[in-house]
């Protein structure tokens, strides 16, 4: 398999992980008990900053902050992806500083969060990490 391949593959499965995310990260189980909890989240306000927001207004921005770093990071996949070797050993730091971001993601999901997350993370780890030794291979090792 190539680096080229394995990077488009990985956009694909990124899209596939922001969209989840981005559907889901806000949605609850009635089941789980949280109604009162998350009633509280949605009314109590307070100042911050000059603004006055709720600790839902936090939790909805800093998951569709997620969601946007897994687009940005399916966009950042396809173009490496797009790249001739000799450019993607050029690249070299921006090809494993990938794979390491989402081995610590793969670790706060694994700490925090349940097994879809934590799928999507390793699966997506992995194939960054192959794609890059694939085009450190790819390059002659250079």
């Amino acid at each position: 398999m190539k680096a080229s391949l394995l990077y488009r593959i990985t956009a694909v499965i990124l899209v596939l992980f922001a969209l989840g995310h981005t559907l889901g990260f806000s949605q609850s189980d009635p089941k789980w008990g949280i109604d009162s909890l998350l009633g509280a989240m949605r009314t109590t306000r307070f100042d911050a900053d000059g603004f006055h927001r709720t600790y839902w207004d936090f939790y909805i921005a800093l998951g569709y902050s997620v969601g946007l770093f897994l687009l940005f990071s399916a966009v950042l996949a396809w173009q490496l992806g797009g790249l001739p070797a000799a450019m993607l050993a050029r690249l070299r730091l921006v090809t494993w500083a990938l794979p390491v971001c989402f081995v610590a993601l793969t670790a706060v999901s694994a700490m925090h969060l349940f097994l879809i997350p934590i799928g999507f993370a390793a699966v997506v780890t992995i194939c960054l990490a192959l794609a890059a030794w694939l085009a450190t291979r790819e390059a002659g090792g250079a």
